[in-house]
């Protein structure tokens, strides 16, 4: 199977390329309009299509609100239109809960956008799928990996020097990116529809650091401060669906253990 991946140089593009059976590389979707983009899936003609690029970064979208609805809406629609019945997957972001009034774990209904960012992938979800049914969007939570520059729950971890601030009154899920690739296959399976996509928990991110940096042997004071908003998601649908993630803390244990952490 051809799996086309845009933003292949991206946090998640870039270990896609690295680790997915199949997958080649997408030109840059910068300044193309939609002639150009059906010519390109025509020509490269892949079976299934990953959608990361995107503009990710919240403060950059409410400062440059078009640029974020060219690059977070109309571009995956561009995509949607030339994909003709071949299988897209776009990711989506949990960041679409994060104005809800629920405490959470927060199901696929429970949509209230609290940012630009946010509002725009809201909008892609729903504009890609009228277009294609059968598209996938994946409400991907916070990812890390070691080693990557973009700041992560990891990178928190492993660069903080001697103190850290979590609250043991919230809840969020962070996914390990190495389980994201690996879940590919059993995503391109699913039927269309957005999906809330990660690992799932029970613990706060104040019981998690505690737990996580004791298995690593860190030894930091991890104080209980007070709590934001939580961001933590119902993953059950896509679980059923064949699409399963270790719970929060047991990735981050795996992570450490693949790179020699604990």
């Amino acid at each position: 199977m051809k799996i086309l991946i845009t933003g292949s140089t991206g946090f998640v593009g870039h270990k896609l390329m690295q680790t997915v059976e199949g997958a080649v590389s997408s030109p840059s979707l910068r300044g193309m309009d939609q002639d150009a983009v059906t010519r390109m899936i025509d020509d490269i003609s892949p079976d299934a299509i990953v959608h990361t690029a995107a503009i990710s970064d919240i403060g950059t979208c409410e400062r440059d609100p078009d640029a974020s609805h060219l690059a977070n809406v109309v571009i995956p629609t561009y995509l949607a239109r030339a994909s003709r019945g071949r299988k897209l997957i776009c990711f989506s972001s949990d960041q679409v809960y994060s104005a809800s009034s629920s405490e959470g774990p927060y199901t696929e209904s429970d949509t209230a956008p609290g940012n630009t960012y946010a509002r725009h992938k809201l909008e892609m979800e729903e504009r890609v799928l009228d277009i294609d049914p059968d598209a996938v969007m994946l409400r991907a939570e916070w990812m890390y990996d070691l080693g990557s520059t973009r700041a992560n729950y990891l990178d928190l971890v492993m660069s903080a020097k001697d103190q850290l601030n979590f609250s043991s009154s919230e809840f969020r899920g962070v996914t390990y990116l190495a389980e994201v690739c690996e879940s590919i296959p059993a995503v391109i399976r699913l039927p269309g529809g957005a999906y809330n996509y990660g690992s799932e928990t029970d613990m706060s991110t104040y019981d998690v650091t505690r737990e996580f940096t004791s298995y690593i042997g860190r030894d930091i004071r991890i104080n209980d401060c007070e709590p934001s908003h939580n961001l933590w998601m119902d993953c059950s649908k896509a679980a059923d669906l064949g699409v399963r993630f270790s719970s929060v803390l047991d990735g981050l244990k795996r992570c450490a253990d693949d790179y020699g952490l604990s």
